[in-house]
């Protein structure tokens, strides 16, 4: 499946695909069971070209579980929910149950992770805001086995495609945005939520694609996402996903929209 979008906004790297599937691929890398990782090196590498795949016990951390829609493994962090909202805000040095779970996960290779469990974060003010982030997420259990990522002009089309994400610098974006409201009778057809970079790809847009009138969701705000990936991309993008429906009313509109135009292309170069 080919892009024109993403072809006369010229993007560095490959649009991605998000597609459900109960059939694992053969060469689609994949996380180990058990192994901590983070979803967005592998979105990097589909970007890259390559084919990705995570399963019930693959998704790399709690957070990507969410991210990915298999549910809600924030249940599965150590402590509980209790001890996510402790270090998504102030600390788990701040809780008594979060102290006594801290002792348990010292240890090599461990210490950057204790420092955040026990310092927090800090991208929510306390854990009151981060249970109530999570209690307003679209936490969902797919109906699917496996999430695959990979380059879109390598879907065929009897695949469950779900998600469509491009990676944008600002120029690129701005064009984004304009034509996502291009063909509508509203202005705000794009959502930049405070979001992991894996809920910005899956669970987000695919609560937009339920939707009468579905919206882009912007993401790479997530600065843990930004750190992993400082090595992998350019410094300068964001995401920018679509539920199915918005991505192909934006492909129809390109034709007949401002991107042939004298400001486009004086901007575009």
């Amino acid at each position: 499946m080919q892009s024109k979008t993403a072809s006369i906004l010229n993007l560095k790297y490959r649009p991605v695909a998000l597609l459900w599937s109960d059939e694992k691929p053969e060469k689609g890398i994949e996380f180990k069971q058990g192994r901590w990782s983070c979803v967005m090196f592998s979105f990097v590498a589909a970007a890259k070209g390559r084919e990705a795949v995570f399963g019930r016990e693959t998704y790399g951390c709690w957070g990507g579980g969410v991210g990915l829609g298999f549910g809600n493994r924030y249940v599965d962090f150590p402590g509980g929910e209790e001890c996510f909202h402790y270090f998504l805000s102030s600390g788990n040095i701040n809780s008594p149950k979060g102290r006594v779970v801290g002792e348990h996960i010292k240890g090599p290779g461990m210490e950057e992770f204790h420092d955040d469990f026990m310092k927090g974060e800090r991208y929510l003010k306390g854990p009151e805001q981060v249970e109530a982030f999570v209690s307003k997420l679209p936490i969902m259990d797919i109906p699917a086995k496996y999430v695959i990522l990979k380059p879109l002009d390598q879907v065929q089309e009897n695949e469950n495609l779900q998600t469509i994400t491009f990676l944008a610098n600002t120029d690129q974006l701005s064009a984004l945005v304009v034509l996502a409201n291009h063909g509508s009778n509203t202005y705000d057809n794009v959502t930049i939520p405070f979001a992991a970079g894996c809920q910005a790809i899956g669970i987000l847009p695919y609560a937009e694609g339920r939707k009468d009138l579905p919206r882009a969701v912007v993401g790479m705000v997530d600065p843990s996402a930004r750190k992993n990936l400082r090595k992998l991309l350019d410094h300068d993008l964001l995401s920018f996903s679509m539920p199915l429906a918005l991505y192909r009313e934006m492909e129809s509109n390109v034709d007949d929209s401002f991107l042939f135009r004298n400001t486009w292309k004086a901007i575009a170069g």
